[in-house]
């Protein structure tokens, strides 16, 4: 059970600091008040995001893993993997 919770602790403040590098990334943007320096930051925040929803995510998974069926731990994957596919094609 004590390996449930931290996981669950570790997804939350993983969480937390994908905000504030979010919020972090704002104020520079508005600091420099420079599109293509705010461009960059962008670009940066954009290798950050997925990076960090992967983490939270196999995190979850694997709290989860031994109390989800074999398909149902499928189908989030699936779920997982049509959300990735939705942002590319963007």
């Amino acid at each position: 059970m004590l390996e449930f919770f931290s996981i669950a602790i570790a997804m939350g403040l993983l969480r937390l600091l994908s905000g504030l590098i979010e919020i972090s990334a704002g104020l520079l943007m508005i600091y420099f008040q420079n599109v293509e320096m705010a461009l960059k930051i962008n670009a940066t925040l954009a290798l950050i995001g997925p990076t960090i929803m992967i983490i939270v995510t196999s995190l979850g998974l694997i709290g989860i893993a031994g109390n989800v069926s074999l398909e149902k731990m499928f189908t989030i994957l699936c779920g997982v993997a049509l959300i990735f596919y939705g942002i590319n094609k963007m």
